[in-house]
């Protein structure tokens, strides 16, 4: 029998579940097991998370390219909502 990796949620619901893994770390009631445990997704966690930011990244860096092919580099600003 394989055994299987958990799912890795999106950005969001990954960064919830590592914050909620750092308070029950935190608290310091977890057996050593379940500490291993919780550490282990966290670190999960915390490299799909790191991975969803550098493609942003990139997709952002594309995105800043010119008629020309031209990289660009700006400071993202964020769409004014008036």
């Amino acid at each position: 029998m394989t055994r299987q990796k958990p799912a890795t949620p999106d950005f969001e619901a990954a960064l919830a579940e590592l914050e909620s893994i750092v308070q029950k770390l935190e608290q310091g009631e977890l057996s050593l097991e379940e500490s291993l445990k919780q550490f282990e997704r966290g670190v999960v966690l915390t490299r799909s998370c790191q991975k969803a930011l550098r493609h942003a990244e990139q997709k952002i860096r594309v995105l800043a390219r010119t008629g020309d092919g031209e990289v660009v580099e700006q400071d993202f600003e964020a769409p004014d909502t008036d």
